[in-house]
């Protein structure tokens, strides 16, 4: 087996998947809701029947927990389906630790309640503050600095999944 394939294959597998988890699988409730706060609380408004709810803190994180459990579950199932079909037997235990890793670095960057969100303060520490709040010419930087924070955790997920890889 080559391991750097292995991993390549992973990787793409899962970030594949992970852009499906977070674009096509998460609904809109979730997306609007997980990072509302008591401080911050968040209107939802139902597209269907037009009721407003408020929503605060218990509510913003069982959004959060819904989108990262379908999250993962997705990039579970992808990888797992596509390591099937090239070869590739994924240790269980691997498995499991990468994408609890992927789940657990999910929620912590999509719990974004403002003020106090680990992506902001990470971006204030690091001198990314005006970027994270970019929302003008077509960018929005708090969603770039998202993206790129779980490209970098699935990398080591993927790393992760790749111990103990064998063929089929």
């Amino acid at each position: 087996m080559h391991r750097p394939a292995v991993f390549a294959a992973l990787l793409g597998l899962t970030r594949a998947a992970s852009a499906v988890g977070d674009f096509w699988v998460q609904n809109d409730f979730c997306a609007r809701v997980k990072g509302a706060s008591d401080d911050a609380p968040v209107t939802y408004e139902d597209l269907a029947t037009k009721e407003k709810t408020t929503h605060g803190t218990a509510d913003g994180r069982k959004a959060c927990l819904h989108h990262c459990l379908t999250y993962t579950a997705t990039q579970a199932v992808v990888a797992g389906l596509g390591a099937r079909a090239l070869g590739i037997r994924v240790h269980p235990g691997a498995a499991a630790a990468a994408l609890a890793l992927s789940f657990s670095t999910h929620y912590i960057a999509d719990r974004r309640v403002p003020g106090h969100g680990v992506l902001e303060k990470l971006a204030d520490k690091t001198g990314k503050t005006n970027f994270y709040k970019l929302a003008s010419h077509g960018m929005n930087g708090a969603f770039h600095l998202d993206n790129s924070w779980h490209h970098g955790w699935e990398t080591i997920a993927a790393l992760i999944a790749t111990a103990k890889a064998t063929t089929r």
